[in-house]
């Protein structure tokens, strides 16, 4: 169970960690971060599908500043880990992927929004004597120290078991745990709706009428659907290079400026007298 729980342990810390670090590149996100457990954990299968059912959990999770609706990270950690190492069934992994996240956001705010806190007069310090070399180091220490405690989460969830975890999750009163599994299935509404609310337009209308159809309809599966849509999206492209090209083409065949009609009306009659 060690060795689970110190891959647990750096699967956070590569994912979680990672992705700040190199500039908000989506390592954090459930379909990868279940990939990199299931990778580091021997069972990559059963680490896409979670991670698969997990970011359509999380899809609308959306966090602004120091408040964090829910962690997903973390939750997909410990929902893969018990997944694989311990044999919970994925939909009781899924139930229990929701209130972990929301338990482990409590401790991620209380990070930043107290703890990290007594860094700032050493950061001040160091900036007024401008010692760029201290600052840096700081930087580096207190990225290392955040998610090593963040990580820290995974590897007691893992090394104690899902039993635990259980238990908490059974102190949790019957109506707020409703309420959280109702959360927790409107969320891939709420996210797809954001998505839709920032590409919709008329002209993009057809398309979703179109994915539509093919989906409850004709009960195609989502990777059929996606197919098509990379096939459109090829056409459609390749056509708008096609009309930008032969308007190149056209604007450098018309002359700058046409001949007025008096010009061409005294060619005319140089022509018929000629």
């Amino acid at each position: 169970m060690l060795f689970y729980a110190a891959m647990a342990f750096l699967a956070v810390f590569i994912c979680f960690g990672g992705n700040y670090l190199t500039g908000q590149t989506m390592l954090e996100r459930p379909l990868v971060v279940g990939l990199v457990t299931g990778l580091l954990m021997g069972d990559m299968h059963a680490g896409i599908l979670m991670g698969a059912a997990l970011e359509a959990i999380f899809l609308g999770n959306v966090n602004i500043g120091g408040v964090i609706a829910a962690e997903p990270v973390t939750a997909t950690v410990l929902a893969t880990s018990f997944t694989i190492v311990s044999g919970v069934e994925q939909s009781a992994a899924l139930t229990l992927a929701i209130p972990i996240g929301i338990l482990a956001a409590i401790v991620i705010m209380f990070m930043k929004n107290v703890f990290m806190n007594i860094f700032a007069p050493l950061l001040d310090r160091y900036a007024r004597e401008n010692d760029q070399t201290k600052i840096v180091l700081l930087h580096y220490g207190t990225w290392v120290i955040y998610y090593t405690i963040v990580a820290a989460i995974a590897f007691v969830g893992v090394y104690l078991g899902s039993g635990p975890v259980n238990a908490i999750v059974d102190q949790i009163p019957a109506t707020v745990m409703s309420g959280l599994k109702a959360a927790g299935g409107l969320l891939p509404v709420v996210g797809f709706a954001m998505l839709m609310n920032l590409l919709w337009t008329k002209e993009l209308a057809i398309y979703y009428i179109l994915g539509f159809v093919l989906t409850a309809y004709m009960e195609l599966p989502a990777v059929a659907v996606a197919t098509l849509g990379v096939i459109i999206c090829v056409m459609v492209g390749t056509r708008d290079y096609q009309m930008k090209t032969m308007m190149k083409q056209a604007q450098v065949a018309t002359p700058t400026s046409a001949p007025s009609a008096q010009t061409r009306q005294e060619a005319e009659e140089e022509d018929f007298f000629a």
